[in-house]
Formats: C-alpha cells, sequence, structure tokens
C-alpha cells in the first residue's frame, strides 16, 4: 500500500507539472496573440475578410513643344479572381470554360491562373488590357460566378504610333533583373509596366504615378459584401518635348517614302540647340507593346530595330564637309573668291588623279560652292593645306560626340594630318583631296552634321543639343525646366569667313545642287552631299538652315539617305517638305521646265549624274 501511494503521488506530481507547463504555454501564446503580436493577427483576420485590386496609375503624358500628346492613356479593364468561396474542380472547371472566350485565353491557362489563386488564397488576376468591348459579357458573368472581379485602369498609347519612336521609347514588364533593382518607394508589384527605352526609361520615376486600389470586403463565398475604400491613384508627372510636331512627321514621312526607306533627319534651332525633330528610318511602333490583350491583332514579331541611325549611324559627309575646307582657305587667306579655276572633269596630283563628278570649266568660290565643283576644292585644298582644314574641323567639334542626353552617341571620326602623326603613319597628297570633299577616313552622325549647320547658321555657337523642355508634376503643378542653352564650343571664325560661307550657300540653293530647297519667302542657306559607298550604293546627304526672309536662322538640319544616291534627288526633297512643315507652307513647289540640253542649269540635274552633290 505504502509502494502504491508513493507511486501515485509520484505519478499525480508529474501531471501537475505537465498541466502547469501546459497552462504556461497555453497563457504565453495567449500573450503572444493578445499583445505581442495582436496587430499582425489582426491584418491576418482582416485579410481573409478583405481582397486589395490594385489600380495601375495612368502614366504621365509626353508632349510635343506645340502641345500635341504623343504618348498618353487609354481605358483598360484587368480581371481578378477572388480566392474565396467555391474551390471543386467542377466549378472551377466551368469557371474557366465560360471565361477564356473573353479572354482570348485557353480555358488551361485561365484554370491554372484560378488554381493558383485558390492555393494562395489572394486576388489573383486573370487578365489585363482588357477593351471595352468584353466588359458587358465579363461584367453578367460576375452575376452567375462570385468571386470575379472587373476593375478600371489605363494602359499606354501611342496615338502616332512610331511617331518619334527612337526617342519616346516603349513600355514593357519587369523582368527578374529589374525587379530586384526596383525602387521599393514607387510601389512596383511584378505585372508592372516599366520604361524599357528612350523618354519611357530615362524618365521612369517622373512619368510613373502613385497606383491606387479598390479594398473589398468578401464573405466566406468570396463574393464582393462591399467597398471598404476606394484609393484614388494620381497621375504621373507630363514630359515636354522640344519637338515640332508638324516637322517631325514631315521627317518621317519622307524618310519613310524615300528611295530605301532608310536613313536620319535631324533639326535644331540654331538659337539655342533645342531638337525641333529627330528621326531615324526604319522606325517602330510602340503600341505593339501595349494592345489590348483581348483585341484579334495579327502576330507581329516583337523583336524591334532599336538602332537610332541619328545617333549611331557613322558616315562620310561627303560634299557637305567643302564647307570646312572653304572656311580653311579663307580664315588661311589663300582663297580669292573672285579667282576661277579651271575643271576639265579631273585632276592630276601626281601620283593619280582624282576625277570630278561632271566637267564644269571656269569656276569661282561662288560657283565652285553651288555646284560642288571637287576639282575646285582639289586645288584650293592642295594650297591651304591639311593641317589648316583640320584646325577648322576641330573648332566646329569633328570626331566629338554632340554631347546629348542620349544612350550609345557615336563620336564619328577626326581625319587630319595631327591624328596620323600621333599615330606614327604617313600622310599623303591623296589623303589631303580626300579630306577636302569629306571623303576618306572622316566620319560623322547625322545628329553630328545637324549640329555642325546649327554652328554655321548661329555664326560659331556649336551647342549642345537638348530634347525636353520642362516636366510638370500632375500633383503638386510644379515645373522642372530642363531645356537649357549649352554653348559647348565657339569656332570664332572671322566675321567676313562667315559672311563668305553665307552668301555661298544661299548661292547654292539660289543657283546650284541645293536648288530643291529653294522656297519663297524664305532665306534658305543649303549644301548637298553624296558619300561614296565601297558597300554598295552611294549615300545622300542634305544639309541646310533658313529663315523667314530679312531674319535671323531659326532652324537648322541635316537629312541623310543611306544608299539614296544622290543627295539631292534623295535628302533633298525631306529637307524641303521640313522646311515647308515648320515655316507652315503648304503650297506645292513650282515646278519649272527642264532644259535637256544643259543638265547643270535643271531643277533635278542629279538625276542625270548620280554622283552630283
Amino acid at each position: 500500500m505504502v509502494v502504491t501511494r508513493i507511486f501515485f503521488n509520484a505519478r499525480l506530481k508529474t501531471m501537475m507539472i505537465l498541466a502547469a507547463v501546459a497552462g504556461a504555454v497555453i497563457a504565453l501564446r495567449l500573450v503572444d496573440i493578445q499583445v505581442l503580436r495582436h496587430n499582425a493577427y489582426l491584418k491576418m483576420a482582416e485579410r481573409n475578410r478583405t481582397q486589395i485590386l490594385y489600380q495601375t496609375a495612368p502614366r504621365g503624358r509626353v508632349f510635343t513643344a506645340d502641345g500635341v500628346a504623343v504618348a498618353s492613356n487609354a481605358p483598360a479593364f484587368s480581371f481578378y479572381y477572388l480566392s474565396a468561396g467555391r474551390k471543386d474542380p467542377e466549378y472551377l472547371n466551368q469557371l474557366a470554360h465560360d471565361l477564356a472566350p473573353h479572354l482570348k485565353m485557353s480555358e488551361a491557362d485561365v484554370l491554372s491562373k484560378v488554381e493558383k489563386g485558390v492555393k494562395t488564397g489572394k486576388a489573383t488576376l486573370l487578365a489585363e488590357n482588357l477593351s471595352t468591348k468584353s466588359t458587358m459579357a465579363l461584367q453578367e458573368l460576375q452575376l452567375y460566378y462570385p468571386g470575379v472581379y472587373l476593375i478600371e485602369e489605363t494602359k499606354r498609347s501611342y496615338p502616332y504610333g512610331g511617331f518619334a519612336s527612337h526617342l519616346i521609347g516603349y513600355i514593357g514588364s519587369m523582368d527578374e533583373r529589374e525587379w530586384q533593382k526596383r525602387d521599393q518607394s514607387m510601389g512596383y508589384r511584378l505585372n508592372s509596366k516599366i520604361g524599357k527605352n528612350g523618354i519611357e526609361k530615362k524618365f521612369e520615376k517622373k512619368l510613373k504615378g502613385h497606383d491606387g486600389g479598390v479594398f473589398l470586403e468578401v464573405d466566406y463565398r468570396g463574393r464582393v459584401k462591399s467597398i471598404i475604400q476606394d484609393k484614388k491613384w494620381s497621375a504621373g508627372s507630363d514630359v515636354y518635348l522640344t519637338l515640332n510636331f508638324d516637322l517631325q512627321r514631315a521627317a518621317e514621312e519622307g524618310l519613310k517614302k524615300s528611295k530605301t526607306g532608310r536613313g536620319a533627319a535631324v533639326a535644331l534651332d540654331p538659337r539655342t540647340g533645342a531638337v525641333l525633330a529627330l528621326a531615324s528610318a526604319p522606325a517602330y511602333d510602340p503600341n505593339i507593346f501595349v494592345g489590348y490583350s483581348d483585341e484579334d491583332n495579327p502576330k507581329q514579331s516583337k523583336k524591334i530595330n532599336e538602332y537610332n541611325l541619328a545617333v549611331q549611324g557613322i558616315y562620310p559627309p561627303a560634299s557637305t564637309f567643302k564647307i570646312i575646307t572653304a572656311a580653311a582657305a579663307l580664315e588661311d587667306g589663300h582663297l580669292d573668291v573672285k579667282r576661277k579655276i579651271n575643271c576639265p572633269g579631273h585632276y592630276n596630283s601626281g601620283p593619280r588623279v582624282f576625277k570630278c563628278w561632271s566637267t564644269h570649266g571656269p569656276v569661282d568660290f561662288f560657283d565652285g560652292v553651288s555646284n560642288s565643283c571637287d576639282v575646285y576644292f582639289y586645288v584650293v585644298a592642295s594650297e591651304t593645306g591639311a593641317a589648316a582644314i583640320e584646325r577648322v574641323e576641330r573648332k566646329f567639334m569633328f570626331g566629338r560626340q554632340t554631347g546629348i542626353d542620349l544612350p550609345g552617341e557615336k563620336a564619328g571620326n577626326l581625319y587630319g594630318p595631327t591624328r596620323r602623326a600621333r599615330n606614327k603613319t604617313y600622310w599623303f597628297i591623296g589623303d589631303t583631296l580626300n579630306l577636302s570633299i569629306g571623303q576618306g577616313e572622316l566620319l560623322v552622325t547625322p545628329l553630328k552634321m545637324a549640329q555642325f549647320a546649327a554652328a554655321v547658321a548661329s555664326r560659331g555657337n556649336v551647342y549642345r543639343p537638348y530634347y525636353v523642355e520642362k516636366i510638370v508634376s500632375n500633383q503638386t503643378g510644379k515645373t522642372e525646366v530642363l531645356g537649357k542653352t549649352d554653348i559647348l564650343q565657339k569656332a570664332d571664325l572671322k566675321p567676313q569667313t562667315y559672311d563668305l560661307l553665307f552668301k555661298a550657300l544661299k548661292h547654292t540653293v539660289d543657283n546650284g545642287t541645293a536648288r530643291r530647297v529653294k522656297i519663297k519667302g524664305l532665306d534658305v542657306y543649303g549644301k548637298t552631299g553624296t558619300a561614296q559607298n565601297p558597300h554598295g550604293k552611294d549615300h545622300g546627304w542634305f544639309m541646310a538652315f533658313a529663315g523667314k526672309e530679312g531674319e535671323e536662322p531659326s532652324i537648322a538640319l541635316a537629312v541623310f539617305v543611306e544608299f539614296g544616291e544622290g543627295g539631292s534627288s534623295a535628302a533633298g526633297p525631306i529637307a524641303r517638305a521640313m522646311l515647308e512643315a515648320y515655316f507652315h507652307l503648304n503650297k506645292p513647289a513650282e515646278k519649272k521646265a527642264t532644259p535637256q540640253n544643259n543638265p547643270r542649269s535643271a531643277e533635278d540635274y542629279d538625276e542625270l549624274l548620280r554622283s552630283a552633290d
């Protein structure tokens, strides 16, 4: 009896200890739930009865300088599945079957997303970027299938398709790398769309707004009982470009209709450096990345040509460079503008005979420039020397980037005896002759040539090009001014040098190879160029600047047509259309009779001689 009682007491004591420990654990757990982690569990409980449907905020718009929205937003809808409620396979299969046709998805894809929502217990996005065409049917299905919900959002829209696409860029879904590097304060989600290129990427933080959301109270079956809170979104900031809408469209349409559909056109304000147009062809339509998901669009590749020929393509400037050769000779005092040099159609340098594109006979300075006589410039360059030409070349920053804030800009290549000497190689007379007419190793971008045209138009101000004028916040109304004039360098030539260059370039438009841009009411100064291409057809250049009659130039431009053959025939019409658009001149060009016995006096003589500049 004594042993039994001792054993019983021991067991009782053990049970009491276990009960005390269990009680302590329960007490601690209650303290944890009710005190220490009360807020956390409260939130979990709240999430069981609420679902949050996020609403993507409208991105800031992009405007041209004249107020045209070239990147905006359009209404779109997202369709969600709320995971509470029925979860049996028969119900889910029927749900997927009825939703799939309206979402333009397969039943298997819809079912997969629904099952994922059931598993996670969270609101699951079934489809986004739905058009208004699908909303009626989906709203009706909400009555039959508790737990599905349609929410209004916005999507990016580019109303003018490929307008300035290489500058504006496009948006797309975040990839894993971008998600890891995201700014936590910006509220990005896994399905967020971000800028992938151009302005959309560069000003992502400005363009992205603050997302809103609808906080829904749901019952145990996932049916919406009420809207607890409707948090409104706030749109991103608007970006205002320096582009002129009509001018940009004229440039793009001209390039598209050109002989090859490949090239670039750039226009700058020679008073500030503002980019008035920047077109690269072929372009692309950024709408392919943001189309409605339920539309029957033809399948098209989303691989686009992001190569911006305007800032990345490098080519010889050809006869447009003769302006530099002429300036060097004028500055060095080796040029008598009245002196006539005979052009027999070729120039014998000793080791080699260099041809001219035509036989011009005796020509003075103004005829030499206006008719783009190679022999005239061979003689002038031989007397002036390559070193003097290179000095002027450097004054206009050839071989250096323009300084525009765009990725991937090429600097081109400076060509001259100093560079050769640094590389410990020889400079020959043939190099001087090639340099004089913008051939050889000299390489430039279309943007560089526009910068050069603006520098001549402004009598020496080499501006840094800029393309954003201001950013306006839609939340605060504040304006952030970004457009600032920045002179990188001063090409300090003698005033009389610029006077003679202006006169020669005006003569080229009035009587020479650039007559395609002779426009009534405007003072137009221009130069054509045909760049030799050892790999195929020659390239066409047209460089010009202009102002209203009697006024200072207000636009400078460069047009380049890849494989365009003649500068006047290929690039000239584009330059003319750009000037007419900029100055709002819509009258058709006056047609003149073409004397067949003298192609040099014809309006389109360069078509008879494709090598003509």
